[in-house]
Protein backbone atom coordinates (compact mmCIF):
# COMPACT_ATOMS: atom_id res chain seq x y z
CA UNK A 1 0.00 0.00 0.00
CA UNK A 2 1.12 3.25 -1.06
CA UNK A 3 2.23 5.60 2.23
CA UNK A 4 3.47 9.22 1.92
CA UNK A 5 7.27 9.51 1.92
CA UNK A 6 10.05 12.30 1.51
CA UNK A 7 11.84 11.83 -1.77
CA UNK A 8 14.07 14.72 -1.13
CA UNK A 9 15.25 18.16 -0.19
CA UNK A 10 16.22 21.47 -1.78
CA UNK A 11 18.30 24.59 -0.36
CA UNK A 12 17.93 27.57 -1.66
CA UNK A 13 18.67 31.46 -0.89
CA UNK A 14 15.47 33.37 -0.04
CA UNK A 15 16.74 37.36 -0.74
CA UNK A 16 14.01 39.37 -2.93
CA UNK A 17 16.55 40.65 -5.30
CA UNK A 18 16.81 37.19 -6.75
CA UNK A 19 13.13 37.07 -7.09
CA UNK A 20 12.72 40.35 -9.01
CA UNK A 21 15.46 39.86 -11.06
CA UNK A 22 13.73 36.47 -12.52
CA UNK A 23 10.67 38.08 -12.91
CA UNK A 24 12.19 40.95 -14.99
CA UNK A 25 13.81 38.54 -17.10
CA UNK A 26 17.45 39.90 -16.10
CA UNK A 27 18.72 36.13 -14.98
CA UNK A 28 20.78 35.93 -18.50
CA UNK A 29 22.57 39.06 -17.47
CA UNK A 30 26.51 38.35 -16.39
CA UNK A 31 25.89 39.59 -12.30
CA UNK A 32 23.10 36.88 -11.89
CA UNK A 33 23.92 34.17 -14.70
CA UNK A 34 26.20 32.27 -12.21
CA UNK A 35 23.13 31.96 -9.67
CA UNK A 36 20.47 31.00 -12.27
CA UNK A 37 22.60 28.81 -13.60
CA UNK A 38 22.06 26.66 -10.49
CA UNK A 39 18.14 27.21 -10.47
CA UNK A 40 17.94 25.51 -13.74
CA UNK A 41 18.80 21.89 -12.39
CA UNK A 42 16.47 22.61 -10.18
CA UNK A 43 13.57 22.95 -12.16
CA UNK A 44 14.51 20.14 -13.99
CA UNK A 45 14.62 17.81 -11.42
CA UNK A 46 11.25 18.99 -9.57
CA UNK A 47 9.83 17.83 -13.68
CA UNK A 48 11.19 14.69 -13.48
CA UNK A 49 9.91 13.77 -9.83
CA UNK A 50 6.77 14.89 -9.57
CA UNK A 51 6.24 15.47 -6.12
CA UNK A 52 2.36 15.48 -4.65
CA UNK A 53 3.49 18.24 -2.13
CA UNK A 54 6.40 21.12 -0.81
CA UNK A 55 6.89 21.75 2.28
CA UNK A 56 9.23 25.47 2.14
CA UNK A 57 10.68 26.47 5.29
CA UNK A 58 11.66 30.39 5.73
CA UNK A 59 11.21 32.98 7.85
CA UNK A 60 8.51 35.97 7.74
CA UNK A 61 10.03 39.10 6.84
CA UNK A 62 7.46 41.20 9.57
CA UNK A 63 4.54 40.88 6.71
CA UNK A 64 2.39 38.53 8.88
CA UNK A 65 3.98 38.82 12.04
CA UNK A 66 5.67 41.56 13.89
CA UNK A 67 8.16 42.20 16.46
CA UNK A 68 5.12 42.41 19.18
CA UNK A 69 3.92 39.05 18.74
CA UNK A 70 6.35 36.85 16.33
CA UNK A 71 5.95 32.56 17.22
CA UNK A 72 8.77 30.28 17.76
CA UNK A 73 7.18 28.33 15.04
CA UNK A 74 4.14 28.98 12.58
CA UNK A 75 2.32 26.86 9.58
CA UNK A 76 -0.14 27.63 7.10
CA UNK A 77 -3.48 24.74 6.75
CA UNK A 78 -4.85 27.24 3.95
CA UNK A 79 -6.32 26.04 0.48
CA UNK A 80 -4.61 28.85 -1.15
CA UNK A 81 -1.85 31.11 -0.36
CA UNK A 82 -1.89 35.01 -1.48
CA UNK A 83 1.18 36.86 -2.27
CA UNK A 84 2.37 39.62 0.45
CA UNK A 85 2.67 43.13 -0.19
CA UNK A 86 5.65 43.88 0.92
CA UNK A 87 5.54 47.88 1.07
CA UNK A 88 5.95 47.84 -2.72
CA UNK A 89 3.16 46.14 -3.98
CA UNK A 90 2.03 42.17 -4.34
CA UNK A 91 4.23 40.38 -6.64
CA UNK A 92 2.55 40.10 -10.46
CA UNK A 93 1.73 36.11 -9.37
CA UNK A 94 -1.13 33.55 -8.85
CA UNK A 95 -2.17 32.61 -5.72
CA UNK A 96 -0.11 29.88 -4.32
CA UNK A 97 -1.80 26.34 -3.79
CA UNK A 98 -2.10 24.69 -0.33
CA UNK A 99 -2.78 21.10 0.86
CA UNK A 100 -4.95 21.54 4.02
CA UNK A 101 -5.69 18.43 4.47
CA UNK A 102 -2.24 16.87 4.70
CA UNK A 103 -1.65 20.90 6.61
CA UNK A 104 -4.34 19.70 9.28
CA UNK A 105 -2.46 16.36 9.71
CA UNK A 106 1.03 18.36 10.23
CA UNK A 107 -0.13 20.83 12.45
CA UNK A 108 -2.19 17.59 14.98
CA UNK A 109 1.00 15.52 14.63
CA UNK A 110 3.63 18.27 14.86
CA UNK A 111 1.45 19.44 18.28
CA UNK A 112 1.44 15.77 19.52
CA UNK A 113 4.94 15.60 19.29
CA UNK A 114 5.41 18.77 21.25
CA UNK A 115 6.06 21.51 18.95
CA UNK A 116 4.08 24.51 19.16
CA UNK A 117 2.92 25.45 16.26
CA UNK A 118 0.85 28.81 15.40
CA UNK A 119 -1.77 27.67 12.67
CA UNK A 120 -2.64 29.56 10.46
CA UNK A 121 -5.93 29.69 8.22
CA UNK A 122 -4.68 33.25 6.39
CA UNK A 123 -0.72 33.14 5.13
CA UNK A 124 0.31 35.24 2.22
CA UNK A 125 3.45 34.01 1.36
CA UNK A 126 6.73 37.30 0.85
CA UNK A 127 9.80 36.51 -0.87
CA UNK A 128 10.94 33.89 2.15
CA UNK A 129 8.82 31.35 0.24
CA UNK A 130 8.33 33.66 -3.10
CA UNK A 131 11.63 33.80 -4.33
CA UNK A 132 12.67 29.87 -4.47
CA UNK A 133 9.19 28.67 -5.73
CA UNK A 134 9.49 31.65 -8.69
CA UNK A 135 12.61 30.71 -9.39
CA UNK A 136 12.12 26.67 -8.85
CA UNK A 137 9.01 26.43 -11.97
CA UNK A 138 8.88 28.43 -14.74
CA UNK A 139 6.19 30.86 -15.88
CA UNK A 140 4.31 28.18 -17.71
CA UNK A 141 4.18 25.95 -14.91
CA UNK A 142 3.18 27.51 -11.63
CA UNK A 143 1.92 26.36 -9.30
CA UNK A 144 1.89 22.64 -10.29
CA UNK A 145 2.44 21.54 -6.97
CA UNK A 146 0.89 22.45 -3.74
CA UNK A 147 2.94 24.07 -0.60
CA UNK A 148 2.67 24.18 2.74
CA UNK A 149 4.88 26.75 4.39
CA UNK A 150 6.53 26.42 7.96
CA UNK A 151 7.85 29.85 9.31
CA UNK A 152 10.54 30.08 12.16
CA UNK A 153 11.55 33.06 14.00
CA UNK A 154 15.36 33.55 12.97
CA UNK A 155 14.44 37.57 13.68
CA UNK A 156 13.27 38.21 17.30
CA UNK A 157 15.17 36.49 20.00
CA UNK A 158 14.63 34.06 21.47
CA UNK A 159 15.24 31.74 18.39
CA UNK A 160 14.85 27.93 18.29
CA UNK A 161 18.03 26.08 18.40
CA UNK A 162 19.86 24.25 15.94
CA UNK A 163 19.01 20.82 17.36
CA UNK A 164 15.26 21.93 17.77
CA UNK A 165 15.17 22.91 14.13
CA UNK A 166 16.69 19.60 12.83
CA UNK A 167 14.65 17.64 15.21
CA UNK A 168 11.44 20.15 13.94
CA UNK A 169 12.49 18.75 10.39
CA UNK A 170 12.59 14.87 11.77
CA UNK A 171 8.85 15.21 13.26
CA UNK A 172 8.04 16.41 9.72
CA UNK A 173 9.26 13.04 8.35
CA UNK A 174 7.55 10.67 10.68
CA UNK A 175 3.95 12.86 9.90
CA UNK A 176 4.67 12.40 6.23
CA UNK A 177 5.76 8.34 6.39
CA UNK A 178 2.24 8.21 8.27
CA UNK A 179 0.19 9.50 5.67
CA UNK A 180 -2.40 6.48 4.53
CA UNK A 181 -1.96 7.37 1.10
CA UNK A 182 0.38 8.15 -1.84
CA UNK A 183 2.36 11.43 -1.05
CA UNK A 184 5.81 12.63 -2.61
CA UNK A 185 7.20 15.28 -0.49
CA UNK A 186 10.06 17.59 -1.09
CA UNK A 187 11.18 19.87 1.66
CA UNK A 188 12.56 23.13 1.04
CA UNK A 189 15.34 25.06 3.34
CA UNK A 190 15.56 28.65 2.78
CA UNK A 191 18.04 31.31 3.66
CA UNK A 192 21.09 32.73 2.50
CA UNK A 193 24.57 31.50 4.20
CA UNK A 194 27.33 34.25 5.20
CA UNK A 195 26.28 37.70 5.48
CA UNK A 196 25.81 40.77 8.03
CA UNK A 197 23.76 43.67 7.39
CA UNK A 198 24.61 45.76 10.41
CA UNK A 199 26.76 46.61 12.70
CA UNK A 200 30.71 46.52 12.63
CA UNK A 201 30.83 43.72 10.56
CA UNK A 202 28.39 44.64 7.93
CA UNK A 203 28.84 43.51 4.70
CA UNK A 204 30.60 39.83 6.52
CA UNK A 205 31.20 37.17 3.99
CA UNK A 206 33.04 33.85 4.58
CA UNK A 207 33.73 31.73 1.11
CA UNK A 208 35.62 28.95 2.91
CA UNK A 209 32.88 28.69 5.85
CA UNK A 210 29.86 28.71 3.28
CA UNK A 211 31.38 25.27 1.59
CA UNK A 212 31.98 24.03 4.97
CA UNK A 213 28.54 24.61 5.74
CA UNK A 214 27.29 23.18 2.42
CA UNK A 215 29.85 19.76 3.00
CA UNK A 216 28.41 19.57 6.71
CA UNK A 217 24.51 19.90 6.01
CA UNK A 218 25.27 16.87 3.64
CA UNK A 219 27.71 14.73 5.33
CA UNK A 220 27.34 15.56 8.87
CA UNK A 221 23.94 17.16 9.82
CA UNK A 222 24.60 16.63 13.46
CA UNK A 223 27.13 18.13 14.08
CA UNK A 224 25.50 21.58 12.69
CA UNK A 225 22.64 20.54 14.73
CA UNK A 226 24.89 21.18 18.13
CA UNK A 227 26.16 24.36 16.74
CA UNK A 228 25.08 27.40 18.99
CA UNK A 229 23.49 31.06 17.76
CA UNK A 230 26.85 32.54 18.94
CA UNK A 231 28.70 30.23 16.60
CA UNK A 232 27.09 30.35 13.46
CA UNK A 233 27.35 34.28 13.81
CA UNK A 234 31.01 34.26 14.42
CA UNK A 235 31.18 32.11 11.54
CA UNK A 236 29.19 33.74 9.14
CA UNK A 237 27.92 37.14 10.10
CA UNK A 238 24.90 37.52 12.21
CA UNK A 239 21.71 37.15 9.79
CA UNK A 240 23.52 33.47 8.66
CA UNK A 241 21.71 31.86 11.80
CA UNK A 242 19.18 31.69 9.35
CA UNK A 243 21.31 28.66 8.36
CA UNK A 244 19.21 26.65 10.80
CA UNK A 245 16.28 27.07 8.24
CA UNK A 246 18.29 24.34 6.13
CA UNK A 247 18.32 22.16 9.13
CA UNK A 248 14.87 21.55 9.08
CA UNK A 249 15.20 20.25 5.62
CA UNK A 250 17.65 18.28 6.27
CA UNK A 251 16.86 16.44 9.74
CA UNK A 252 13.39 15.35 7.44
CA UNK A 253 15.66 13.62 5.44
CA UNK A 254 17.42 10.38 5.52
CA UNK A 255 21.30 10.12 7.51
CA UNK A 256 22.66 9.48 4.07
CA UNK A 257 21.43 11.58 0.95
CA UNK A 258 22.44 11.43 -2.13
CA UNK A 259 23.39 15.33 -3.51
CA UNK A 260 22.53 15.74 -7.33
CA UNK A 261 23.50 19.32 -7.73
CA UNK A 262 25.17 22.11 -5.55
CA UNK A 263 26.13 25.67 -6.94
CA UNK A 264 27.59 28.90 -4.96
CA UNK A 265 27.56 32.13 -5.52
CA UNK A 266 28.68 35.16 -3.86
CA UNK A 267 27.83 38.22 -5.38
CA UNK A 268 27.65 41.23 -3.27
CA UNK A 269 26.85 40.53 0.63
CA UNK A 270 24.68 37.20 0.84
CA UNK A 271 26.50 33.45 0.25
CA UNK A 272 23.98 32.09 -2.21
CA UNK A 273 23.57 28.19 -2.34
CA UNK A 274 21.45 25.50 -3.99
CA UNK A 275 21.36 21.69 -3.36
CA UNK A 276 19.32 19.04 -4.65
CA UNK A 277 19.62 15.92 -1.68
CA UNK A 278 18.03 12.76 -3.21
CA UNK A 279 16.59 10.84 0.14
CA UNK A 280 18.03 7.10 0.25
CA UNK A 281 15.29 6.50 2.92
CA UNK A 282 15.62 4.94 6.03
CA UNK A 283 14.62 6.28 9.49
CA UNK A 284 15.37 10.24 9.96
CA UNK A 285 18.82 11.04 11.59
CA UNK A 286 18.61 11.29 15.24
CA UNK A 287 20.95 13.13 17.74
CA UNK A 288 22.73 11.11 20.44
CA UNK A 289 22.85 11.97 24.01
CA UNK A 290 25.71 15.05 24.57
Amino acid sequence: MARGRIIGGLGSPHAPSIGVAYNTGKHETPAWKPLFDGYWPMQRWLAAKQPDLIVIVANDHANSFFFDRYPTFAMSVAAEHEIADEGWGKWPLPPVPGHPDFAWQLAHSLVDQEFDMAVCQEFPLDHGCLTPLTCFFPPERRWSVPVIPIIVNVLQPPIPSAKRCYDLGRAIRRTVEAWPGKLDVVVVGTGGLSHQLGGERFGFNDTKWDNEFLDLVETDPERLARMTHQQFMEKGGAESVEEILWLVMRGALSPKVRRVHRNYYLPMVTGFAQVIFEDLGGEAGALEAA
